[in-house]
């Protein structure tokens, strides 16, 4: 795909006047780190935690249960109308894909390696619910207010949170690390910062994942990330989901690593394995480019 310039987003088109976004969020694992999944055995915590986005322009976002439909009604014997990408076969997950990868939206996905926590002198802090979550929330947005700068072509910008509500998650606590963050106060100091002339923390809402298709679409992004790096029972990776997902990654000329697709800690930090490192490093080069039919 040829992007317009002043566009990193792929296929949103040009804007005018004040450009209003929408990132649709939510989440694939578990923040927990205590007792992570042995290779091998089906209990036990997830090794990693994914938090990712689903980006569009406002003018879009009502094109977004159109999708939703689009892709159920290639699922018709399916009694759950609702798009829970766990919930699909391997069949049902990889057309969600092909049909999410050919609509204009940015997708962006952090994924934290756990297994890199235990033993560290942060490992306290992210014992602590909701902090691991929080941090990758700030790493997100980081590089999604970045991108809707980019792409508003220089003109004002406004970008809209819509989370998945998830149990035991504060909501009122969450904001609170956000104003700490804009007000310059965290305990963890950023390489990058949020960009709080595009975003403003009262401009964020928590709903449910049934009520809302840009959170199901949001689902199956980061789901289909997560499921790339997460080792199954067998300890295998599948990493088709995300691949076909490449060309709506948020990307720099085309890479995505560290932009629309960032490990945490950082590269060299998160210890991939052999194989998440080929997937991660497929990243680098080709993102943006339109699918094929």
């Amino acid at each position: 795909m040829q992007l317009i310039v002043g566009f990193r987003l792929p296929g949103l088109g040009l804007a005018t006047d004040i450009v209003d976004f929408i990132a649709y969020i939510d989440e694939a694992g578990d923040e927990g780190f205590g007792k992570l999944k042995a290779q091998g055995r089906a209990g036990g915590q997830s090794q990693w935690l994914a938090i990712g986005a689903c980006l569009v322009l406002a003018t879009n976002d009502t094109s977004l249960p159109k999708l939703r439909n689009e892709i159920l009604a290639k699922f018709p014997r399916r009694a759950n109308r609702d798009l829970h990408f766990r919930d699909l076969n391997h069949d049902q997950k990889v057309v969600a894909c092909q049909e999410i990868s050919r609509f204009p939206l940015g997708a962006a996905v952090m994924l934290s390696n756990k297994t890199t926590i235990p033993g560290t002198k942060w490992a306290n802090v992210f014992k602590s619910k909701g902090m691991l979550y929080n941090y990758l929330v700030r790493w997100l947005l980081e590089r999604v207010t970045a991108e809707c700068a980019a792409g508003s072509s220089a003109e004002p910008c406004r970008l809209k949170l819509v989370f998945s509500r998830r149990g035991g998650t504060d909501y009122h606590h969450m904001k609170d690390y956000l104003r700490l963050m804009r007000d310059g106060r965290e305990l963890m100091r950023p390489v990058r910062s949020i960009n709080w002339k595009v975003l403003n923390i009262d401009d964020l809402v928590v709903e449910d994942h049934s009520r809302w298709a840009g959170l199901q679409i949001a689902d199956c992004i980061t789901s289909a990330f997560w499921t790339a790096v997460e080792p199954n029972v067998y300890g295998n990776h599948e990493t088709r989901y995300a691949e076909i997902l490449k060309p709506r990654l948020i990307h720099k000329a085309g890479n995505a690593l560290n932009h629309g697709l960032a490990p945490v800690p950082s590269w060299h930090a998160s210890h991939p394995s052999d194989i998440q490192k080929q997937f991660l490093l497929s990243f680098t080069k080709g993102c943006g480019q339109t699918p094929g039919p």
